[in-house]
């Protein structure tokens, strides 16, 4: 996948935004004076009559955000994962969860490979802080095409819905002339019989290059994709741990609370297998490079192959 295109899916999100803007005229935009970084700008230079700049005042913006939900616009909150679901994060629960008000919330530089900005930007926990809140629908994609696709089914979706970007350039895998996204289903994007590896977000195009790896040294993974956190796909889950018997989780995010910690709460109602989950373990982040961040923290496609290897010992 080294020659595949690559773009961040915060551009995707932008330009989302921008194109779906003319197919519903009730879409509006809301941004904590992060435009430029968050992409939004796209859409207000596109339709300035429907953006507001709530200034750096995310904890205000989801509140203004709904109550213009509460009189039937599609309102789009826009702002860093961290102070999306950090900062503001009373404000998500009571005035958009607790009524259940349809607020979509953009959240863009998600996890790590924020790089040099450092841990304070660093958002690894947000998947984990939103699955906490009922009625709330996480979605975090992998690639351009799926991006592009999740923020229209955020708009179908009659609910909150939280969406995670990132900062960093991903591989851009999937078709978009044959692909169809599906709120709450996940996609088995390769067959295998002897490891499931389960990932999320950047790290699917990282488990599709482990998967060939392995492969190599002779063993079959199976790789699946869960762009949707919450309500997670139960099904491809327990029919991968049947199936295979062991399973790898990787995210770009806390191994606590996030996919990890979902696809181990499934499994042990389904069909009780090893979780081997790849991610941030339990420490904050640092300033670097994104890339090489990445490889440090083990969200890599060399860590995915010896954890996955790991994982298939535990069989024995």
């Amino acid at each position: 996948m080294a020659d595949a295109i690559k773009k961040a899916t915060r551009e995707s999100y932008g330009e989302a935004l921008a194109s779906l803007g003319e197919k519903y005229e009730n879409l509006y935009v809301l941004d904590a004076d992060l435009a430029a970084a968050t992409k939004t700008g796209v859409f207000k230079k596109k339709f300035p009559e429907r953006f507001i700049d709530c200034g750096i005042a995310e904890s205000n913006m989801m509140g203004v955000a709904a109550g213009m939900a509460s009189t039937g616009k599609i309102v789009f909150a826009s702002t860093f994962a961290m102070f999306a679901a950090g900062r503001a994060f009373e404000q998500v629960r009571n005035s958009i969860g607790y009524p259940h008000i349809n607020v979509k919330i953009g959240a863009t530089h998600a996890g790590i490979s924020v790089g040099e900005d450092g841990a304070t930007h660093q958002c690894n926990e947000d998947i984990a802080l939103m699955r906490t809140i009922p009625g709330m629908t996480i979605i975090n994609p992998a690639d351009d095409v799926e991006a592009k696709a999740a923020v229209e089914a955020a708009i179908l979706h009659d609910g909150p819905v939280y969406l995670r970007f990132g900062r960093l350039a991903a591989p851009v895998f999937n078709d978009p002339n044959n692909y169809k996204f599906e709120l709450g289903k996940g996609i088995e994007l390769r067959g295998g019989k002897d490891v499931a590896i389960i990932a999320t977000g950047l790290m699917v195009s990282e488990a599709i290059e482990a998967a060939k790896e392995l492969e190599a040294q002779g063993i079959d993974a199976r790789v699946i994709n869960i762009h949707t956190i919450k309500p997670i796909d139960k099904d491809i889950i327990c029919k991968a741990a049947k199936e295979t018997g062991v399973i790898v989780t990787v995210e770009e995010h806390s191994v606590i609370g996030g996919l990890g910690s979902a696809v181990a709460e499934v499994v042990t109602e389904c069909c009780p297998v090893p979780v081997v989950k790849i991610g941030v373990n339990d420490v904050f982040g640092h300033s670097g490079p994104a890339v090489e961040l990445l490889k440090e923290f083990g969200l890599s496609k060399d860590n995915i192959v010896e954890k996955a290897k790991y994982a298939v010992s535990l069989k024995k």
